[in-house]
């Protein structure tokens, strides 16, 4: 295997952090505009953008450890990807620190004088207050940051010299850091998103929640393997093999999200309980019905009725626009999840909610693109990996 398969194009790899900075400072500071002249708007238009980046960098995490228990060639030839979003957990964290300054903006369980009011705030108040989420999301963060940071090293080590037994170990972190994954975005879930309005509840939210960060992983990873395939060594270690397996996987991931939603939709709506109806009925009432129509159509038929093409999942280029589609969709879905409590039955789109993704993707690639230029683009010493990267005849 020559070093030209392995080794990261690091120039091009800085110029893309490099750009991202600039863009996502840009951006920033526009948006910091926003938050001189409308902080209620601006952390609106933040928790958004914050569970986008967040999403993106947790299902990095829970593909790279799906893989470690799955094993297959397409996770050998993104882990590296895979494994450079996931380290940028801490620069998410750090992220999230502005959320604490603007609770009230954002959540009646932040306003005394509203929980002293209600007697269902008061109810919750021992759990949903500011300290507790707080200190739930910063345990959250850490376990994560735990989990990819152990599965990082252990991939270094191996890359450093073969290790008898090293890919057991792997798997029996990934084992426990999986499950632990879809705990707790369920517990981060409810409590940065679901208890905007306290008043309502599903408890299939976190596993909805999970099915959108899995595609926002994998959606990321097919732009950028599209972006090192046209600037270097990937582009002699991608085979259409592995797109192939790539795009059954989107697919797949793509079906889980819809059957997610379709049934916190249909339980909700037959039930019509008036506690729980009111979610859907805000969403689907002026102009958001057309935001609404737009999920399923856009985040499931279009890219569903592509992704049963062969020929279309064996193409990267052709791939990657069905990828940058549901990128977009995710934002989407979590506008649709956050801005009509705020606005209920009257569609509301703030130049913020546009420049404060911007600047947290920007400043975020940056961090991404650093990371993995540190490292070989593949896991050199796996005992998979020749396998991995055999050329069969028909491809």
């Amino acid at each position: 295997m020559t070093e030209s398969r392995v080794s990261p194009p690091t120039a091009d790899l800085t110029t893309l952090g490099r750009r991202g900075l600039v863009v996502g400072g840009l951006f920033a500071v526009v948006s910091l505009a926003g938050l001189v002249s409308n902080p209620t708007q601006f952390f609106r238009s933040y928790l958004v953008a914050f569970a986008l980046v967040l999403g993106v960098a947790l299902g990095s995490l829970a593909i790279s450890m799906l893989h470690h228990m799955s094993g297959g060639a397409w996770g050998l030839v993104i882990r590296r990807i895979l494994e450079a979003s996931s380290r940028t957990i801490p620069l998410v964290a750090l992220f999230a620190v502005p959320l604490f300054f603007g609770l009230r903006y954002l959540y009646p369980w932040a306003d005394p004088g509203r929980v002293a009011a209600d007697e269902i705030l008061r109810h919750r108040a021992i759990y949903m207050n500011p300290t507790g989420v707080a200190i739930r999301l910063a345990v959250c963060l850490l376990l994560w940051t735990v989990f990819a940071q152990a599965l990082s090293r252990m991939s270094k080590r191996q890359d450093d010299a073969p290790e008898p037994g090293l890919e057991r170990k792997m798997r029996l972190v990934a084992a426990p850091g999986l499950a632990l994954y879809c705990l707790l975005v369920s517990v981060v879930s409810v409590d940065l998103l679901m208890s905007l309005d306290l008043h309502w509840f599903s408890a299939i939210y976190g596993i909805y929640v999970v099915g959108g960060q899995a595609i926002s992983g994998l959606a990321f990873t097919l732009v950028v393997c599209l972006f090192l395939a046209r600037n270097g060594p990937m582009q002699e270690v991608l085979q259409p093999r592995h797109v192939h397996d790539l795009g059954k996987l989107l697919l797949a991931f793509t079906m889980l999200w819809a059957y997610f939603a379709l049934s916190q939709f249909l339980i909700i709506w037959s039930g019509n309980l008036p506690e729980e109806i009111g979610f859907f009925h805000d969403r689907l009432t002026g102009g958001w019905g057309a935001v609404s129509l737009a999920l399923p159509l856009f985040h499931f038929a279009v890219p569903f009725v592509f992704l049963l093409s062969r020929n279309f999942k064996r193409d990267l280029g052709k791939l990657v626009w069905i990828a940058g589609l549901l990128l977009f969709m995710r934002w989407v879905d979590l506008f649709w999840l956050v801005a009509p409590t705020f606005h209920p039955g009257k569609l509301s789109l703030h130049w913020l909610d546009l420049t404060t993704p911007v600047a947290l993707l920007g400043i975020w690639l940056r961090e991404f693109a650093r990371q993995l230029a540190g490292r070989s683009l593949l896991p050199v010493n796996d005992p998979a990996l020749a396998i991995a990267l055999e050329v069969h005849a028909h491809d």
